[in-house]
């Protein structure tokens, strides 16, 4: 008999099913926050560059009067954002008077930013703006890295010491990393601090699915997967209501750390996997929880019936070959888990690349980015209800493959609308690649046996297997490619044909050099020897 008939002696989907879930989904919603923040306090507000310090005539003549005469426009007829006149060009004062050719320069003493919408962004204190714009891009890099990292160290961590040990640690370090980020004004230590806020979203999200997985009977199964998926689209409606009330980048950042401090005291109330323990040999603590639960649910009698022996008899078909896991390589020990695993990696760095490009900067749409931010979260919502029912009644392959092929076609469509409009077809990308990764989660989660599921060897590796395999490939791929460095452009393509075989007959002369000097010192050629 398998462990989840057990569950359901136990009271299914009771009262501790209902509790524990919802404790574990809160957190996830509010880390969602942290997954999108950096739309709010890494907003670029309009800019254009500093007047030099030492000119009074913005005094005399006005700071509009000042501001045309000292900032060249832009194609829009808005300030350039930087670049100045090296002289200020009086003459633009004139009614329909234009300069060319004149001189301009970098923003030498600094800018001055549109503070309307945004009292203060990580842009606006440490001017990441024009040459720097990129270190705006590097700190979100930095936060997904520690993604990428939290999922393979957590990973290991659960398969060594359970899911609840991670999952709290995991807590605490987000609400003490979070408070650290809003406190010091260093950028460096800004990047730092995102890194290891950003580990503990593999933490929560892997070990909390975990837990609601592996504590839930077959048929509440993919209902406590969509919640997931609820939770995370009601954290992205939470975000754009707090970040619109909540204007200053370091108060916004402390505010959404804080409630992690609340979810790490509760959190010890949560009981560990009895799979994983079980699976480890653990079967006294096990038995502890199982009727810890019973007595939840009102099954206490049932709970009291249990011995070591019982639950022995449920688990032993599903545990008995089953071993702990140490190595990735388990990912491909077998045929059946090779497949699953090279699928599982095009689907989550597919689904990862489009959605966060989707996402993550909301400003290039042209509109409020809270208005943006809560579109994209409502549209989640009729999307996740329509996977949720086709999971339930259709399965999730066949769900899974039709929101990413669905996704796809809305985002190419995209390339059809004018920059700077906020087009259906990206809204609805969006919501099916959301709906298709709370799907994915729990789809991996169901593929991979208990004894790989979250550990070092098992889908927590994914992640950093799906996006660090694509590379690796796309490196090995360079290789094959000439070097240009210091070679003339080609024109044609009759031309490139040209150059390559004259590259080959030279390797070709090369070899053949090579081994008549070997044979005229008496030396085989290492093709002949071999």
């Amino acid at each position: 008999m398998a462990f989840t008939d057990l569950l359901d002696t136990l009271g299914g989907v009771g009262r501790f099913q209902l509790i524990s879930t919802a404790l574990l989904l809160l957190p996830c919603s509010l880390l969602a926050c942290h997954n999108f923040l950096q739309n709010f306090t890494a907003a670029v507000p309009p800019h254009h560059c500093q007047s030099p310090a030492n000119h009074s005539a913005a005094a005399v003549y006005g700071s509009g009067a000042w501001l045309k005469a000292t900032v060249p426009l832009d194609p829009l007829g808005l300030p350039e954002p930087c670049r100045r006149f090296t002289r200020p060009q009086w003459a633009l004062l004139s009614p329909n008077a234009s300069v060319h050719g004149a001189a301009t320069e970098g923003c030498k003493d600094g800018w001055v930013y549109d503070r309307s919408v945004f009292p203060s962004t990580i842009v606006t204190e440490w001017d990441l703006v024009c040459e720097a714009r990129t270190l705006r891009d590097l700190a979100q890099s930095v936060y997904m890295a520690g993604v990428l990292a939290g999922a393979a160290v957590f990973g290991s961590i659960a398969d060594r010491l359970g899911r609840k040990a991670p999952l709290v640690w995991s807590y605490l370090q987000l609400a003490v990393s979070g408070a650290a980020t809003a406190y010091f004004s260093s950028f460096g230590t800004y990047c730092f601090c995102r890194f290891l806020m950003g580990m503990t979203f593999s933490g929560i999200i892997l070990n909390s699915l975990s837990l609601v997985v592996e504590w839930m009977p077959t048929r509440g199964r993919t209902v406590a997967g969509i919640l997931l998926g609820y939770s995370f689209t009601s954290g992205q409606l939470i975000l754009a209501g707090v970040a619109y009330l909540i204007r200053p980048w370091r108060w916004l950042q402390f505010a959404v750390s804080v409630p992690f401090l609340i979810f790490f005291l509760y959190s010890w109330w949560l009981p560990e996997s009895s799979r994983w323990l079980l699976l480890h040999g653990k079967t006294q603590a096990a038995l502890r929880n199982l009727r810890k639960v019973a007595a939840m649910n009102g099954r206490e009698e049932e709970g009291e019936r249990l011995t070591k022996e019982v639950v022995s008899s449920y688990i032993q078909s599903e545990f008995a070959t089953g071993r702990p896991s140490n190595s990735v390589l388990d990912l491909f020990r077998t045929p059946a888990i090779r497949k699953v695993t090279c699928c599982l990696m095009v689907v989550w760095f597919s689904n990862s690349l489009a959605y966060y490009g989707l996402a993550m900067d909301l400003q290039k749409f042209g509109l409020s980015v809270y208005l943006v931010q809560v579109l994209f979260g409502v549209i989640d919502i009729p999307a996740m209800l329509v996977a949720t029912t086709t999971m339930i009644y259709v399965g999730r392959r066949a769900t899974v493959a039709s929101f990413l092929i669905l996704a796809g076609l809305m985002v190419i469509s995209n390339m059809f609308v004018p920059e700077g409009k906020l087009p259906a077809s990206a809204a609805l990308g969006k919501g099916c690649l959301a709906s298709s990764f709370i799907c994915v989660y729990l789809f991996t989660g169901e593929l991979y046996p208990t004894e790989i599921r979250w550990g070092p060897g098992g889908s927590a590796v994914l992640p950093p297997v799906g996006f660090g395999a694509p590379s690796i490939l796309a490196g090995l791929a360079v290789c094959f490619l000439a070097e240009t460095r210091n070679v003339p452009l080609v024109e044609t393509i009759e031309a490139m044909e040209r150059r390559v075989k004259e590259r080959l007959s030279r390797k070709d002369a090369e070899e053949k050099g090579e081994e008549v000097s070997l044979q005229q010192l008496g030396v085989s050629p290492l093709k002949e020897t071999i």
